[in-house]
């Protein structure tokens, strides 16, 4: 059975994407894919989401170079993409970087990026790497929370969080910039069409290292049913969020976006 891939060119070159995709399908590999739109504001980035999240593809590849993954619009729309798709998929699904020029070492990208495998366009073995992650089984990660981001321009951008197990008395999520506008608590996966919050806060602020978080709370119950939904304007470089106590000390987790 012939493995799927989608790609997300970053580059226009038609020529090239051509090439890479017909050297894919010589291996055996079904392409399909688009051309990278970076518009935040229209949050483009959810147009390939359904596509990634089908248990029929088997692996997402981003076609470009170094010098566009310096690009924090790109960034951002990859990060987000990513968390989506991973908050589907799993963390363990394999997502390859195909640098055309350059060269990148992935610990320097956004939190959700940096576990991508990068392989240089130039590779004489590229299609048989391809073939084998494609074939490959993912490996199970199981972080402590769960993350999701989604919406489009009516709604807005949501970012979903709770735990991936146990529960939290209480919920948190700050951002480095943007600004948080609506906060939700409700079934996990979907926006609550209403929500009852408990003792909800606003403008709390944060320092952790360097950089300065406005957060928003709730001190509801939460467990791996239920979420915690914040709408947020603008595209924050970082996030943190977390299990919520104004009396216990309590772990939160950072995540960076671009």
């Amino acid at each position: 059975m012939k493995k799927s891939i989608w790609v997300s060119s970053l580059t226009s070159s038609k020529e090239l994407v051509q090439g890479f995709m017909q050297q894919m399908k010589r291996y055996g590999l079904e392409v399909d894919g688009h051309f990278w739109d970076e518009d935040l504001e229209k949050m483009a980035w959810m147009q390939p989401r359904e596509k990634l999240v089908d248990e029929g593809v088997a692996m997402w590849v981003i076609l470009g170079s170094s010098q566009d993954m310096e690009n924090t619009s790109i960034r951002y729309g990859l990060s987000a993409l990513c968390t989506t798709v991973q908050a589907k998929r799993g963390l363990g699904f394999p997502v390859v970087l195909v640098l055309t020029e350059g060269e990148l070492d992935p610990s320097g990208l956004p939190t959700p990026l940096r576990s991508i495998e990068v392989l240089p366009f130039s590779d004489p073995g590229l299609g048989a790497k391809m073939v084998a992650r494609a074939h490959g089984s993912p490996k199970e990660i199981r972080p402590a929370y769960r993350l999701d981001i989604y919406g489009n321009s009516q709604i807005g951008q949501w970012f979903e969080v709770g735990p991936a197990e146990g529960t939290w008395n209480g919920a948190m999520l700050g951002t480095s910039d943007g600004e948080i506008t609506f906060q939700a608590v409700g079934p996990k996966g979907r926006l609550p069409s209403t929500s009852v919050l408990n003792y909800p806060m606003k403008g709390i602020k944060l320092t952790l290292g360097e950089k300065e978080y406005t957060a928003w709370a709730v001190k509801n119950s939460l467990d791996h049913e239920n979420s915690y939904f914040v709408k947020v304007e603008g595209f924050p470089e970082s996030i943190v969020f977390g299990s919520f106590s104004e009396e216990d000390e309590t772990e939160l987790f950072v995540y960076h976006l671009k």
